[in-house]
């Protein structure tokens, strides 16, 4: 018997140990996403404040309606990973009604802390219930993980789309009011170009 309830130990300290592990990639996915979100807050306060100064051509009309696409992305895909849409699996039990101690969603369901003391210290003795409570608990998170992960993904890819696209107009608007500067100070500059 010692052996086993061991073993059980092991199997519990590994769950936790998973559960910890996803907890904070969570956490870590959150503050990336606020950040990112931050970052292209000032990029986009900056880019519209001089939106009246632009000169407007083709090139950089294409640009400005790609930087806005591309930001109007970045913005949905990290809205999604801080507020993510994932279905909740329903785990159906016979011997168990009672919702998921473990998550708030079911701790709320519970008319009041009395009864929701009694049912953890019901389940505290079956060591099969309390694993599949917590394995249930690590499959939830690695599923929002994984979503938060892949919209994540899309938002950094957009940002960088956004960014490089804020940069392009930048470099186009610069060169545009360099080039007669150039000229003046190198007039053999023309026939380069030419």
């Amino acid at each position: 018997m010692p052996s086993n309830n061991i073993d059980q130990n092991k199997r519990l300290s590994t769950l936790f140990k998973i559960l910890d592990n996803e907890n904070q990639i969570l956490q870590r996915t959150d503050q990336k996403a606020t950040t990112l979100l931050s970052i292209l807050g000032v990029f986009m306060v900056f880019f519209i404040i001089h939106f009246l100064k632009l000169q407007m051509n083709w090139l950089i009309f294409l640009f400005v309606i790609i930087y806005f696409l591309a930001a109007f992305f970045t913005i949905i895909n990290l809205i999604l990973v801080i507020s993510p849409r994932v279905k909740s699996e329903k785990l159906v039990d016979d011997e168990d009604s009672h919702a998921n101690p473990l998550f708030f969603a079911g701790i709320s369901k519970y008319k009041n802390s009395i009864e929701y003391s009694n049912y953890l210290a019901s389940i505290a003795s079956n060591d099969e219930k309390i694993y599949r409570l917590f394995g249930n608990q690590v499959f939830a998170l690695g599923t929002i993980n994984l979503y938060k992960f892949k919209h994540m993904n899309r938002a950094i890819i957009s940002f960088i789309i956004a960014i490089s696209s804020e940069l392009t107009i930048i470099i186009a608007m610069a060169w545009a009011r360099a080039i007669p500067f150039l000229i003046q100070k190198f007039p053999n500059l023309i026939n380069i170009i030419n």
